[in-house]
C-alpha cells in the first residue's frame, strides 16, 4: 500500500454529504455487526467474500456459471409471464369497458402486480444459499469457529469495511465496480498473471488482493492513513491467499519500489473513482504522467457504475459524473502530443461471475491501451 502525493491526485472539492454503498444490501439474513470503530469513529465490518468455485475448479481453469444460470431461470420465467400478459391484451381479454375497468373509485389506476412464481423464489433460494458476505462480530469466538474454519480457505476474500461515510471517505466501503474488475481479473487470469500492477484509488483494497493471486506485484495506492491502514489490515487478512510485501516505512514508496514500478509496471486499474468531476480530472492526468514515465507501454482498466441522479439544473435525471467521465476518456483517446498513443475499447460485462453482487446495466469496464510513440 502506498499514498499518493497530493500533487499527484491534487485536492479535488466534493460537494455532497453522506453516501451509502448497497453492496450489504444483498447480504443474507444473518448478524450485521461491527468488528471495531476506526480512528475517525465510524463503524467497521468485516465481511467474507466467497469465490464462487470448488479448489478443483481453481485448479483446472474451470469457471462456476450457477449465479448466471439463476438469473437467466428467473429471467425467462418473467419474460415468458410478460409475454402471456401482452397476449391476453392482444386477445381482448379486458372487458368492453377497456382501460376504465382499471380504475379505481376515485379514479386511480390500480395496478394488478404479478404473483411471484415458484421459479422466481427458487432463483432467489439460489442467490441466498451461496450469497457472501457473513458479517461478523468482535469476540464470541465460539460462535463463529466453525466459520473461521471454513474462510481459511483458498475461495474466500476476508475486507473490513464501513457502510457508510461522507464522500471524501467512500474508499473504506466495498462498491460494485470493484467486484466486476475483480470478476474480470478472474475470468482472464492468464492474462494478469506474472505482471506488475498498479492500482489507483484501491480503496479497502478488494480489487487489488484478487489481483494479487495471479500477478507477479501489486502496488496498491490511495490517500489517508486510515484508508491505507484498513487497506493494510485487509492484506493481512488474506495472507492465506497471497504473500504480502513488507515496505520498508508505512505507506511510501522507496526509491527500489519506484525504479521496479517504472521499469517493469504492465497494468494499471482503477474500480468507482470517477463519480467527481474534479477527481475524474486529477485521475487521468495521473495517467498521463505515469504511462508516460514507464518504460514500456501498459493496459489500463478502468471500472465504474453510471449513477442516476435527479439535477435542478436540468429539471432532468441526468448522470453528470459519467458524461464527464466519457468526455475525458475521449480527449484522452484523441491525445496527439506525439509522446503517447491511447487507444479505448469498452469491455462487454459479459463475463462470468465469481463473485456474488448485483451486476447492473450501469456497471462498465473500459481498456486503455497507453503505447510510447518514440
Amino acid at each position: 500500500m502506498a499514498d499518493l502525493a497530493e500533487e499527484e491526485m491534487d485536492n479535488p472539492t466534493f460537494r455532497s454529504d453522506t453516501v451509502l454503498s448497497d453492496v450489504h444490501l444483498r447480504c443474507p439474513s444473518k448478524r450485521h455487526l461491527m468488528v471495531r470503530l476506526n480512528a475517525v469513529g465510524q463503524p467497521v465490518f468485516l465481511s467474507y467474500f466467497k469465490l464462487l468455485w470448488s479448489t478443483e475448479d481453481l485448479a483446472s481453469g474451470k469457471h462456476v456459471r450457477e449465479i448466471t444460470t439463476g438469473r437467466e431461470q428467473q429471467s425467462r420465467s418473467g419474460d415468458e409471464l410478460c409475454d402471456q400478459d401482452r397476449s391476453n391484451v392482444k386477445e381482448g381479454e379486458l372487458n368492453s369497458e377497456g382501460v376504465e375497468a382499471l380504475l379505481d373509485d376515485d379514479g386511480d389506476l390500480e395496478v394488478v402486480r404479478r404473483p411471484r412464481g415458484a421459479s422466481d423464489l427458487q432463483a432467489e433460494d439460489l442467490l441466498r444459499d451461496i450469497v457472501c458476505p457473513v458479517i461478523l462480530m468482535k469476540g464470541k469466538e465460539d460462535a463463529f469457529e466453525d466459520e473461521e474454519q471454513e474462510c481459511t480457505c483458498s475461495d474466500v476474500v476476508k475486507i473490513e469495511h464501513t457502510m457508510a461515510t461522507p464522500l471524501e471517505d467512500v474508499g473504506k466501503q466495498v462498491w460494485r465496480a470493484a467486484f466486476l474488475l475483480a470478476d474480470h481479473i478472474l475470468f482472464q487470469r492468464d492474462t494478469f498473471r506474472g505482471c506488475s500492477v498498479l492500482e489507483l484509488g484501491g480503496g479497502t483494497g478488494i480489487t487489488s488482493i484478487i489481483m494479487g493471486t495471479v500477478a507477479k506485484r501489486v502496488y496498491c495506492t490511495d490517500v489517508g492513513d486510515d484508508l491505507l491502514a484498513m487497506c493494510e489490515q485487509n492484506v493481512a487478512l488474506n495472507k492465506h491467499l497471497m504473500e504480502p510485501g513488507d515496505p520498508e516505512a508505512p505507506y511510501s514508496w522507496s526509491e527500489e519500489e519506484i525504479a521496479d514500478l517504472l521499469d517493469h509496471c504492465s497494468v494499471i486499474m482503477a474500480a468507482d473513482v470517477f463519480y467527481d468531476d474534479d477527481l475524474t480530472d486529477a485521475l487521468f492526468r495521473t495517467l498521463y504522467r505515469i504511462t508516460h514515465n514507464l518504460r514500456n507501454s501498459c493496459t489500463v482498466y478502468l471500472a465504474l457504475e453510471k449513477r442516476l441522479n435527479f439535477t435542478l439544473r436540468h429539471m432532468d435525471i441526468t448522470c453528470e459524473a459519467y458524461s464527464h467521465f466519457r468526455n475525458t476518456l475521449t480527449d484522452l483517446e484523441n491525445l496527439q502530443d506525439g509522446k503517447m498513443k491511447y487507444t479505448v475499447e469498452h469491455i462487454k460485462p459479459d463475463f462470468c461471475q465469481f463473485l456474488v453482487y448485483e451486476r447492473i446495466e450501469q456497471l462498465e469496464l473500459w481498456k486503455i491501451m497507453a503505447e510510447h510513440l518514440t
